[in-house]
């Protein structure tokens, strides 16, 4: 049965059963800020569960089920085995205070064995035992009722499996939410569907409290019944794996099977995330994206595969997906945009980094590499620290993590240290330690000093004329960025969306950043900006964004810091508002998120 066929009759079988069919949500979560990405059919019904949304007036019926894009990484270092993925498609079914353990047991029953027609005899299941010595305290009794529902149904006790917390209790998603006891279905030993029975909401700090209504929350991946019911070895012999990897040039390597899924895993998470509007980025989801990419690219060089080889296997998921998932189609060039732009400038970074990786490998005379040279990697080149880490593992190194923890914080101490002096001119002096009371708000100041050096050199490159554009000033909270500057009127829209797009595009380049000391005259005869020059002393500090040499650099200012070891760390820059400061000169307000 192709997986088309499991996706369409999994959705009618539940529709005939009253429930409503959702598309899926995005891989971005739009109501749940507790987690970086759907990893769960159920997120998107989160707030249906604890009755802050009512599903009859959103859906029309208590009951759900849908197709969930989902995407975790928790596994990620497991992909390449015959059955870690990053990205899959969670099919579930819903009841919000509506049916419960009986008849969501007996229909997951049904669609196994009669509408797939797997026999019982494959399966058996697995049910909540109980945990009477929870960390909160709270003693939660075993699932007898499950256990007499599959009884029931035929399963005898060799059949049913009693397991703890860890393996039959989900949830929830993120820091709080509901959460229940599991039953789960395994067909020849695979875990296929685990039915969860929310009874419970886990607040933060762990303790559960009883739902004001039960709810059912089901999940089963498609990638797992696929392999089941089309007799596969594993989920990489499936319809939904085999076309991408026929694709792939056969190469006699070692361990290329693993190389090759995990490119064809990560391509597939790749497409989606990018066509729910993530681009790749230092932080937060679009992290995620660009490690999913970097990945990629990596294991496409190990396998000796053509530049740009990402575009084809893009297309190629896309045209498997279309019918089903059409937002990937109408985002087909932005995909494959996206991709190409980050497959060529990884490929730079990556034969930069290798380069430096080998010098520093055969300069070891021991199987270590220190951190402070794993955090130079990453700091001097963008070398990612997990490709680092794994490459090292490759050739049996180890990296010493706590020195790089220790690396790390030296970068984010000396930070630190220029915000509670003086941001070179930029408005924050020691007195003012009222806006740097934590670690996270000097984190934001830095992030935000960096984006003004950038926003300086984007205003003289929209607006040009060194003899009318000055810098008069500048203040940082870590709110907001102020940057005043003397201009004889006030800007357009237009030229301010240019500035703004000058500074995200010098931002999505994750520029490196760098410090040197020189002569404060040797500065100004190279064009390092300076507010107040009279000021600073004869030696001073220039921070260089794009090259280590001032007069190759995008942006050369002197400053005493704090700033970002690369521009890709400061987050998405945004213009809020400009406006006059007094005659002849203006003010831009932005922040970064």
């Amino acid at each position: 049965m192709t997986s088309g066929e499991l996706r369409k009759r999994f959705l009618e079988f539940f529709e005939k059963r009253g429930h409503k069919i959702v598309p899926s949500s995005s891989l971005l979560p739009e109501d749940d800020s507790s987690v970086l990405l759907t990893t769960a059919g159920m997120q998107q019904f989160k707030l249906y569960y604890t009755g802050a949304k009512d599903p009859v007036k959103d859906f029309g019926a208590r009951r759900t089920v849908s197709i969930q894009k989902s995407l975790r990484t928790s596994d990620i270092d497991e992909v390449g085995d015959e059955s870690h993925l990053t990205f899959f498609e969670m099919l579930g079914n819903f009841g919000f205070g509506d049916y419960f353990k009986e008849d969501a047991i007996k229909w997951s029953w049904e669609f196994i064995t009669k509408e797939l027609g797997i026999s019982p005899e494959r399966c058996h299941v697995s049910v909540f035992k109980g945990d009477p010595s929870t960390n909160s305290g709270q003693v939660v009794p075993e699932d007898t009722e499950s256990i007499a529902i599959w009884k029931s149904l035929g399963l005898g006790d060799d059949k049913i499996k009693k397991c703890g917390r860890e393996d039959n209790f989900w949830g929830p998603t993120g820091d709080e939410g509901p959460c229940g006891p599991t039953s789960e279905i395994y067909v020849d030993g695979v875990e296929i569907w685990n039915l969860v029975f929310n009874q419970y909401y886990c607040r933060a700090d762990k303790n559960l409290e009883p739902l004001k209504q039960n709810g059912i929350d089901t999940g089963m991946g498609l990638e797992r019944l696929a392999m089941i019911s089309q007799d596969a070895p594993t989920i990489f012999e499936t319809d939904l794996f085999e076309p991408l990897i026929q694709s792939i040039p056969h190469k006699d390597i070692e361990n290329e099977a693993r190389a090759v899924r995990i490119v064809v895993d990560h391509i597939r998470g790749s497409v989606f995330l990018i066509a729910d509007g993530i681009l790749p980025s230092n932080i937060g989801a679009g992290y995620i994206l660009r490690r999913l990419l970097r990945r990629a690219i990596r294991y496409g060089k190990v396998l000796d595969f053509d530049k740009n080889f990402l575009i084809s296997l893009a297309e190629k998921v896309i045209k498997m997906y279309k019918e089903f998932y059409p937002e990937i189609s109408i985002k087909r060039e932005d995909i494959l945009t996206v991709i190409q732009k980050e497959e060529e400038k990884f490929y730079k970074t990556l034969e930069k980094g290798l380069k430096e990786l080998e010098k520093t490998l055969a300069a070891k005379k021991e199987k270590i590499i220190s951190g402070e040279d794993a955090f130079h990697l990453y700091e001097s080149y963008g070398f990612p620290t997990e490709l680092t880490r794994e490459l090292a593992e490759e050739r049996g190194f180890n990296i010493d993590e706590s020195g790089w923890e220790t690396s790390f914080k030296k970068h984010r101490e000396i930070s630190r240290a220029g915000a509670e002096k003086k941001f070179g001119g930029h408005g924050i002096a020691t007195g003012d330690r009222r806006q740097a009371t934590s670690f996270k708000e000097i984190d934001k100041i830095t992030r935000l000093h960096t984006a003004t050096h950038l926003l300086h050199q984007a205003i003289h490159d929209v607006l040009g004329n060194e003899a009318e554009v000055q810098q008069r000033g500048s203040d940082i909270t870590p709110e907001r960025l102020r940057f005043d500057f003397a201009f004889p009127r006030k800007l357009t829209p237009e030229e301010l969306k240019k500035i703004e797009n000058i500074v995200n595009k010098k931002i999505k380049l994750d520029l490196p950043v760098f410090s040197a000391k020189m002569s404060k005259e040797g500065a100004i005869r190279m064009g390092a900006r300076a507010f107040l020059k009279d000021k600073y002393p004869n030696e001073v500090n220039v921070y260089s964004i794009g090259d280590p040499d001032p007069s190759k650099a995008y942006s050369k200012e002197l400053c005493g810091g704090p700033h970002v070891a690369r521009t890709g760390e400061i987050g998405e820059f945004k213009i809020i508002k400009e406006e006059s400061s007094s005659a002849g000169i203006r003010r831009i307000r932005a922040v970064v998120e």
